[in-house]
């Protein structure tokens, strides 16, 4: 196959919180590479997702959702993360959740380069929308702001219309040869798909306010016999939220592994053996030299 054949492009995926960008990415994939959760904030880098369709490889970015309101260091960090995700792309999807559209997406769309022809707006989450005949007048309504030259809704979590989505994407990419081989999925390492598996299982087991205030760091990821030895330290700011999430006798803490474990062995194909610490930080959410200790590359968000 010639390279004038061949496409390539990277395709960045924004909104704000919790419109389900992780869950979408996933589904284009095939695979989870993402974690997801029904809180805000769970996604805090910038992740690479890649999908070859025959002659055209996709690069997907997923990337934290823009919030308001939060003045945190690490709060920061993950809205340059997403602002610095929405330049030099070759397609841009804004994401937004059902008819909501809010004067902070109004905000945002400032943000959007000039490039009407390779922007998309994916309405998500329509299995939610109560009033149906409301769908139509709202697309129309969207489409008069001529920033998007697509506009598709969808259901990522009931896998409806993505393909869609899909087939706009490719007509959009350029020419070029491919990046990555076209079995590769995602581009991060074992060591970091092991923290944020781990990280997900943690903000599901607690209440609402603590898993912004939790960081997985792995201290050992090492074979040997066949086995993967994982070491992690789980960082929280106070003493309380130490005895949150490790719980009665160990329990919710035994509860994560247990459940991070059997994840990580049906990612890695392989059997993990999983030692979980937790240790207070004080303040490490709000500082950024401990954020860059602890894998918060903030010479890159901006």
């Amino acid at each position: 196959m010639s390279l004038k054949n061949k496409k390539s492009g990277y395709i960045s995926i924004v909104g704000k919180t919790n419109v389900g960008k992780s869950t979408l990415l996933n589904e284009i994939l095939g695979q989870k590479v993402a974690i997801t959760s029904r809180k805000p904030q769970t996604t805090r880098h910038r992740l690479l997702g890649i999908k070859t369709i025959a002659d055209s490889q996709m690069i997907f970015i997923d990337t934290p959702g823009f919030h308001k309101g939060h003045k945190r260091a690490l709060n920061q960090y993950m809205n340059k993360v997403a602002s610095s995700a929405m330049k030099g792309v070759d397609v841009l999807i804004y994401v937004i959740e059902g008819l909501n559209w809010t004067e902070e997406d109004q905000e945002l769309m400032s943000q959007i380069p000039e490039g009407y022809e390779t922007s998309i707006l994916v309405i998500n989450k329509t299995d939610k929308i109560e009033q149906k005949e409301d769908l139509l007048p709202f697309i129309g309504s969207m489409s008069e702001l001529n920033k998007f030259s697509d506009i598709i809704p969808l259901s990522a979590l009931k896998k409806q219309n993505v393909s869609s989505l899909v087939d706009s994407i490719l007509l959009k990419i350029p020419e070029g040869d491919h990046i990555y081989p076209s079995d590769q999925v995602v581009d991060v390492s074992e060591r970091f798909l092991a923290s944020e598996i781990i990280r997900e299982k943690c903000i599901t087991r607690v209440g609402d306010e603590l898993p912004y205030r939790i960081s997985v760091a792995i201290d050992k990821f090492k074979e040997e016999d066949k086995i993967t030895h994982i070491d992690a330290t789980l960082f929280v700011e106070k003493s309380s939220q130490k005895g949150m999430l490790i719980g009665s006798s160990g329990s919710k803490l035994k509860s994560i592994g247990t459940a991070a474990r059997l994840e990580l062995e049906e990612v890695l194909q392989t059997k993990i053996m999983l030692n979980l610490w937790v240790k207070v930080k004080s303040g490490w959410t709000d500082d950024e030299a401990m954020l860059s200790t602890m894998g918060y590359d903030l010479g890159k968000s901006s």
